[in-house]
């Protein structure tokens, strides 16, 4: 075969074995061979042999470090996935401070035409504070929910029913009057609207109001009227802890 069909041979089976990873490696292989002496006898064959080998042998490397998996190290002592974190203040260094004075959320919604309907009222008792839970169905204060909630403590227990405006006094010395605006503690509650906890510090907890959407609840406590209230998510509910 004359030498230039076979450098032009040559040349299709170099492309062919290295393809486009590196495109320099054809040119500078043809450049050798092309500057070879024109001669012929084992040393141009054996010369020609060897780049062919090492043309193959380079195609093959290449195409086995591309087709090789990646592998990924992982840090030691970095965890695979970040924890998950509550966003419910449930942990007492998270928890709001007690209070003696009012407390109030006044949210600026239009009132919605369905009210948040409480489903529970739960009551409990912890070192260093009893718990009232209040809660319902409806999502969380705003257009779907309550539009107002508020908390006032009083001197003594008594307080004043609506709409009837007579008036009703609980157990204690003092006492927290609940307001909850756009609710309602018939629809989907069941359970005592007059609980008599048996607790130390909360002693008593009474509906006083449950009248076009707006909820009062009273409570009633043996000591100081302080407390801490907050709002919690699934399920919807204020909480209200009252200080020993």
């Amino acid at each position: 075969m004359p030498n230039e069909s076979f450098r032009r041979e040559l040349g299709h089976v170099i492309d062919e074995i290295t393809g486009s990873h590196s495109a320099a490696l054809p040119d500078r292989v043809r450049s050798s061979i092309a500057e070879a002496p024109e001669q012929r006898g084992p040393f141009w064959i054996a010369g020609i042999a060897a780049a062919v080998i090492a043309a193959l042998v380079v195609g093959v490397l290449v195409v086995v470090n591309l087709n090789r998996p990646e592998t990924k190290v992982q840090p030691v002592g970095v965890p695979t996935s970040s924890p998950s974190v509550s966003a419910s203040p449930t942990a007492e260094s998270n928890l709001p401070q007690f209070q003696c004075s009012s407390w109030s959320m006044i949210l600026d919604y239009a009132q919605s035409p369905t009210a948040a309907v409480i489903n529970a009222l739960r009551t409990g008792t912890h070192p260093g504070y009893d718990r009232l839970t209040i809660e319902w169905k409806g999502g969380p204060p705003g257009p779907t929910g309550p539009t107002n909630i508020s908390l006032t403590p009083q001197s003594g227990t008594t307080f004043t029913q609506a709409p009837s405006g007579q008036t009703v006094t609980l157990a204690g010395q003092n006492g927290i009057l609940v307001v909850i605006h756009n609710a309602d503690l018939h629809t989907g509650y069941s359970g005592p609207t007059d609980i008599k906890t048996g607790n130390a510090t909360l002693v008593e907890v009474r509906r006083v109001e449950d009248f076009e959407a707006v909820v009062q609840v009273a409570m009633g406590v043996s000591g100081a009227a302080c407390y801490r209230a907050f709002l919690l998510t699934n399920p919807d509910r204020l909480v209200i802890d009252i200080k020993a």
